[in-house]
């Protein structure tokens, strides 16, 4: 005898794998979260104890004379930089399920990337060694080639020259902060973590920070070459062959524009999605050829 299937009741197998499916991808969201979280309070300890007017003097105390300073430090540094990554493998996870989004909360979602790219960023500068140092000149000198804004925006954003770290202390820890917090904000209160579920992460980081102490690169006689930041070295190679703007400023343009283009609900999204990737291979491309240097 034939049984007829009921429609209304999914096949186990459907529903085994769409329960993976969303546990995968609540997972990397829940991990960047909790790698956020863990980047906030070291962010508080090591920022207590920082003074912007004597940057490099003041990272280096932190790690030789504050008690658990250079793990703090640590702690600070390497949860940033995961938190960045979790959350770019957390859209590749969920993009698939993004047509549900408007056009403004994907943009939204564009810019935090952007927003969370120059809290590393920052956090490079204040450092206050030759690394830092050497960004934020060359970040001075880009914002400089962007015609009419230009002055204007790296008066707001840096100013390194006029008023040193003040500006790029206070975006750090106060306005890149809520700027990210409102631009996700709708979008973090879909994700709820406790800490005792994600423990093997936190173990990881815990034990990853006291092994390797974040970097800290002081002047050196002789140096004739400083690599920037990870995320930096390939904008740093295009400097060497292309004007700073079309470095600095349109090549980086290019690929936003192309990122933001390539919402799923676009009938051309393949296309721009195309873009992104060959962007991100000729820019891993540069990013290697300068860490070999």
């Amino acid at each position: 005898m034939w049984s007829r299937r009921n429609p209304f009741v999914r096949p186990v197998t459907l529903v085994k794998r769409d329960w993976l499916n969303n546990a995968r991808d609540a997972s990397w969201g829940a991990w960047a979260l909790m790698a956020l979280y863990i980047s906030l309070f070291s962010g508080i300890i090591v920022g207590l104890q920082y003074d912007w007017t004597e940057p490099f003097y003041s990272t280096a105390a932190i790690d030789l004379l504050v008690p658990f300073g250079e793990f703090f430090r640590s702690l600070h540094f390497y949860s940033s930089q995961l938190f960045f990554f979790l959350s770019c493998i957390h859209l590749l996870a969920v993009y698939s399920r993004t047509t549900r989004y408007e056009t403004t909360e994907w943009l939204k979602l564009i810019i935090s990337l952007v927003v969370i790219v120059l809290l590393l960023f920052t956090g490079y500068i204040l450092r206050g060694d030759i690394t830092g140092y050497a960004a934020g000149n060359i970040a001075e000198g880009i914002m400089r080639t962007i015609p009419l804004a230009g002055p204007i925006l790296n008066s707001f954003l840096f100013s390194l020259s006029d008023n040193g770290l003040q500006r790029v202390y206070v975006h750090h820890v106060i306005g890149l902060d809520i700027a990210l917090l409102m631009l996700l904000w709708k979008h973090l209160r879909l994700y709820r973590v406790k800490a005792e579920k994600h423990l093997p992460l936190i173990c990881f980081v815990l034990f990853y920070c006291a092994l390797f102490p974040a970097p800290m690169d002081p002047e050196s006689l002789g140096i004739t070459y400083i690599a920037g930041p990870w995320f930096f070295l390939g904008l740093q190679e295009l400097l060497r062959y292309l004007h700073p703007f079309l470095a600095g400023v349109a090549t980086p343009a290019i690929f936003l524009a192309a990122l933001a283009a390539s919402h799923p609900d676009n009938r051309n999204s393949r296309f721009y999605l195309r873009i992104v990737w060959g962007w991100l291979f000729i820019y891993g491309i540069f990013s290697a050829a300068a860490w070999m240097r």
